[in-house]
């Protein structure tokens, strides 16, 4: 009996590893020109400041909402 190994694509694991990798390094950059952004929006009139956590949940949102996206786009509708 085999053992089932990562995304039971055999010999090909480490490729869709690899594709998955580069797909959350370029939302995670994405999301932080967004939280940017969103940040230069939030304190454009100097009356608000955006903290830390505002800005790492925003990246965070933008990722999960990406995910979504590419998630729509490459498993088809």
């Amino acid at each position: 009996m085999k053992l089932l190994t990562l995304l039971e694509v055999g010999d090909l694991t480490g490729l869709f590893v690899f594709i998955i990798g580069i797909v959350l390094i370029v939302l995670f950059v994405i999301s932080m020109f967004v939280a940017a952004i969103v940040q230069i929006i939030y304190e454009w009139d100097n009356k608000r400041k955006f903290s830390r956590g505002q800005f790492w949940r925003t990246v965070l949102i933008s990722m999960l909402v990406g995910g979504l996206i590419s998630g729509f786009v490459c498993g088809g509708m």
